[in-house]
């Protein structure tokens, strides 16, 4: 018997998960998939990278594999996620899955940035499984294509992205439209009040499952702490990038505006660079990342939102150039590389006046990261003892804060 129809994966899902690469279960899916075959409800931890699509796409795709498909369809599984790129890649994840079903199932995936059309026309006789965002869901409910009342399993992904900002009163319409009794299974990388709050709102007497400390001791990820003044972090990019030989980064900046300026600049010292943020059109973004994923760009210069569902294998290096604004989205950033229990490496750009706020990120983690300078790149200011002190900004957002959140 394999290790996954151990689990109780069926043959024929079992077959599906070694042809497509998975020798053995990770350690969230041998926790996740047998209480999710049993229809409990699961509260699941994990870090990015740790294979817990692969987890909800057997355990929901076989409980759905012997359901007569009523005509017209009405979908049976819903799987929400915050962004774009993350539903393209669960789409493709879950297809890959659904042809080794019985009877195959019909999937969906939608999302923004395109046009509502030929998603509509998709929708017509319905689906068996839909993966979108929670604003496009909303666009096409509101459209009467889609109807949700035969729902029985949801799947929240990236739990703690769907809580912030604008995400959170769109999560709360699409849950008011999906019926009472339904499984729900939610994956967060990290587990917040909010998390905890909507855990306690959605899930009766789950299955609580964490993973991080087993994925931690697999996945290695070497953060650095570089100390550098503001004006030089683009410099000091450019030349680690180089005398380091990365040949692929990911760089992590603050706004849209310093995405482009940043790429413009790494472009100017000879590497090929490129921005990808929310105002670029959804074709554009595409390209963009398919390039760097084959590896025509060395840089992909991102925001937090534009870089959210990024999956990109074997992605060896990834850059804070400008600090997250919480822990929570530091462990999403670093979190795009050590995937699959592959080594990788976090460095992050500390200033004089950023000092402060990356000791808070320390202690929220439980560790300290050594502080190192780069010959060449010496700071002339550094925090002194009394200025670095402060905190990671609380919930209430600045304006700054949610144009950057826009970003």
């Amino acid at each position: 018997m394999s290790a996954f129809a151990a689990l109780g994966l069926s043959p024929r899902l079992s077959k599906a998960a070694a042809e497509l690469g998975w020798v053995e279960p990770t350690p969230i899916q041998l926790a996740a998939i047998p209480p999710a075959l049993a229809g409990r409800d699961l509260l699941a931890t994990a870090a990015t990278g740790s294979g817990k699509t692969g987890a909800y796409a057997f355990a929901t795709l076989q409980r759905i594999d012997d359901i007569a498909r009523p005509r017209p369809r009405l979908p049976r599984v819903l799987v929400l996620v915050p962004t774009r790129e993350l539903a393209a890649q669960v789409g493709d994840a879950m297809r890959q899955v659904e042809g080794f079903l019985n009877v195959p199932a019909k999937l969906l995936v939608l999302y923004g940035g395109v046009s509502i059309n030929p998603q509509l026309m998709a929708l017509r006789g319905g689906a068996d499984v839909v993966v979108a965002t929670p604003g496009r869901l909303l666009d096409v409910v509101d459209h009467h294509a889609l109807d949700l009342s035969g729902l029985h399993t949801l799947v929240l992904d990236e739990a703690d992205r769907l809580l912030d900002g604008a995400f959170a009163d769109e999560l709360a319409r699409v849950l008011a439209l999906l019926p009472a009794r339904r499984q729900n299974l939610l994956f967060s990388a990290t587990f917040p009040p909010a998390v905890d709050a909507l855990a306690q709102q959605l899930l009766h007497d789950p299955v609580r499952v964490d993973v991080r400390d087993q994925v931690a001791a697999v996945a290695t990820v070497t953060e650095r702490a570089i100390e550098v003044d503001v004006a030089r972090r683009t410099p000091l990019l450019a030349h680690l990038v180089v005398q380091e030989g990365w040949s692929r980064v990911l760089v992590f900046v603050a706004t849209r505006y310093a995405c482009e300026h940043v790429a413009d600049k790494l472009r100017r010292a000879g590497l090929a660079a490129a921005a990808f943020h929310g105002d670029a059109s959804q074709g554009a973004r595409t390209q963009v990342l398919a390039d760097f994923k084959a590896g025509k760009l060395r840089v992909l210069v991102a925001t937090d939102l534009g870089a959210r569902g990024i999956d990109i294998v074997q992605l060896p290096v990834v850059v804070n150039h400008d600090l997250p604004r919480s822990t929570v989205d530091y462990v999403h950033r670093i979190g795009r590389t050590a995937r699959a229990g592959a080594a990788g490496l976090a460095v992050s750009f500390v200033s004089a006046a950023t000092e402060a706020h990356f000791r808070l990120i320390e202690k929220r983690q439980g560790r300290r990261v050594p502080r190192e300078q780069v010959a060449g790149f010496e700071p002339k200011e550094l925090a002194s003892p009394a200025s670095a002190t402060g905190g990671v900004k609380g919930r209430r957002p600045s304006k700054k804060d949610k144009l950057r959140a826009g970003s």
